[in-house]
């Protein structure tokens, strides 16, 4: 009786495989769209967190250098003059004129600051289409990764942006003029032994300090945004960022 027993349980098992592996790939198949689902979560949430951190660094640095002295008056991004036309400056400066030096040098920066607001718009386009491959390698990236992404997005935009308006702004606030007159001064004074003053696109030259300027305190910005949880205003950055 027990063989006869134990060959009917063996052959009911052998009957029920069939089924039970499919009952397996249909729970299999059901929770796939939810692995899914969650992978598709967590990068909203990581791109939604960067979109966060981008737009908070770039409004805080952009105003922070389109205030009065935000150039001028910040050491790490006042734009001076070049070395060879400093030394010019230095001649002009123990001549008396150093009045008209200094107006140069405060009108380069004024212009810089005049200009800085029309990055918002270019930056705001940059997130609004940053990929999940962007926003993965921002975050996985060293501590100015989304500088670094910023700057191969929007430097030559800004630059087009950036330049009418500097060179606006130095025309209306004499600073062409006193270059200008500044270099006339050293080439009729005695003191004028440099080989030769050199040639200088004063707006150009002002537009891509100006730049450098904006993008080393948007890298300030993210530095502050990754390291201090001070600086995560909100759910999200702390999530994305406080993870790491």
């Amino acid at each position: 009786m027990k063989p006869i027993l134990v060959l009917a349980i063996i052959y009911v098992l052998l009957m029920l495989s069939p089924c039970q592996a499919g009952f397996l790939d249909d729970f299999s198949k059901i929770l796939q769209p939810q692995a899914k689902q969650q992978i598709s979560l967590d990068e909203s949430t990581i791109v939604k967190g960067l979109k966060e951190a981008l737009a908070t660094g770039t409004e805080r640095a952009i105003t922070a250098v389109s205030k009065t002295d935000g150039y001028f008056g910040n050491q790490l991004i006042k734009i001076l003059l070049p070395a060879k036309v400093r030394q010019v400056a230095d001649v002009i400066g123990a001549l008396g004129y150093q009045q008209q030096v200094d107006e140069v040098v405060l009108t380069m920066n004024r212009a810089a600051e005049k200009a800085a607001p029309k990055a918002a718009v270019f930056f705001g386009d940059a997130i609004r289409q940053m990929t999940v491959e962007d926003a993965k390698g921002i975050l996985n990236g060293g501590d100015t990764a989304a500088t670094n992404f910023f700057d191969r997005k929007t430097r030559s935009q800004l630059f087009a942006a950036f330049k009418p308006t500097v060179a606006t702004n130095m025309d209306k606030t004499g600073a062409t003029r006193a270059y200008k007159e500044m270099i006339g001064k050293y080439n009729v004074s005695p003191l004028a032994t440099l080989a030769g003053v050199p040639s200088l696109d004063l707006d150009t030259y002002v537009t891509n300090n100006a730049l450098d300027g904006l993008f080393k305190m948007l890298a300030e910005e993210e530095k502050k945004i990754r390291t201090n949880p001070a600086a995560r205003t909100t759910d999200v950055l702390q999530k994305v960022f406080g993870s790491k």
